[in-house]
């Protein structure tokens, strides 16, 4: 029994650890132009130079949109397979959209541009009226979250 209980609290410390590892440093929503994209390099090679970011979009042939630029810190070991979970809710509707972009976690820092682009964001003076973005591992773990101040109810 003993040796059960200590299994367990070894490895709840272990995910608490492994979670720890990852953090959000900032996190900045705002719209883009398509032209804040446009790069020199991209007139000649006909290919979009995202420099060191990770552009991702809900609708990739649009670059006009409404964007999460997230720079991660990782120091624990890369994540191949990891997923940055969006939720967000609309002015327009109370529900909460979720959009999941795939991604590889590296170890060190990394910057992602995520972008609601498309028919998926309504236009430059739309803002969200609340947001969530957290990094998940392959296997589901939460590895970190950040949130807008109007995402959750303030205790009373």
């Amino acid at each position: 029994m003993r040796l059960a209980l200590n299994l367990v609290l070894l490895l709840g410390s272990l995910a608490v650890a492994r979670a720890s590892d990852v953090e959000f440093v900032r996190v900045w929503p705002e719209w883009h132009d398509t032209e804040s994209f446009d790069r020199i390099s991209e007139y000649f090679t006909g290919r979009e130079n995202t420099g060191s970011q990770v552009i991702l979009r809900t609708q990739p042939r649009s670059r006009a949109g409404f964007y999460f630029l997230a720079r991660v810190k990782n120091s624990g070991s890369a994540q191949p397979a990891a997923k940055l979970i969006l939720s967000l809710i609309k002015p327009d509707a109370p529900q909460v959209h979720v959009y999941t972009f795939p991604v590889a976690l590296p170890a060190g820092e990394a910057v992602f541009n995520l972008g609601l682009t498309g028919d998926d964001w309504a236009g430059k003076k739309v803002h969200p009226v609340a947001w969530k973005l957290e990094v998940v591992a392959t296997d589901g773990t939460l590895l970190t979250v950040q949130k807008s101040f109007l995402w959750e109810k303030p205790d009373k």
